[in-house]
């Protein structure tokens, strides 16, 4: 407790401060599951990486967002996608299926990264895009690469 200054009010009162400041909630909010989507899908890949779009217009490679990239794996529907959150905010910067006809190269640029063509719906909206994607290591390139290549050849299989 403390005294409080004559010439904030005039008046000598004593002002109490307690630390003990508990408030209740205006409204009680039920607890709500919040579903990713990705609840019948296996990992088969994930990786921190920087994912960029080709920009027609600008003809200069943009950022979409830093993140977890993943390759899924549908258990029921038989497909597999990449997808891709960006951190903190987990905003879909990726997710387009995997199919067989598309081809990932290395960049020119860089050793860690990869270009692809894919019918992207990270915007809800279906685009054609042009995506890259830059890990730390060269390793972990070719490891997605390694594996989106099985999912391609196991689509082959599934489809059989």
């Amino acid at each position: 407790a403390r005294k409080a200054d004559e010439d904030e009010g005039g008046s000598d009162e004593e002002v109490v401060h307690s630390d003990d400041i508990h408030f209740e909630p205006i409204v009680s909010l039920p607890e709500v599951e919040v579903k990713s989507g990705e609840e019948d899908e296996e990992i088969l890949f994930k990786e921190r990486a920087k994912l960029y779009r080709w920009d027609r217009d600008a003809t200069q490679w943009k950022e979409r967002g830093v993140g977890e990239i993943k390759i899924l794996f549908h258990t029921q529907k038989k497909y597999y996608r990449v997808l891709m959150r960006r951190d903190q905010v987990l905003k879909v910067c990726a997710n387009h299926v995997i199919t067989k006809e598309m081809n990932l190269v290395p960049s020119d640029t860089s050793n860690n990264a990869l270009i692809w063509t894919a019918t992207d719906y990270a915007d809800g909206e279906v685009k054609v895009e042009q995506l890259a994607v830059r890990f730390k290591s060269q390793e972990m390139a070719n490891s997605f690469k390694r594996r989106f290549e099985e999912c391609q050849r196991s689509l082959s299989e599934l489809q059989k």
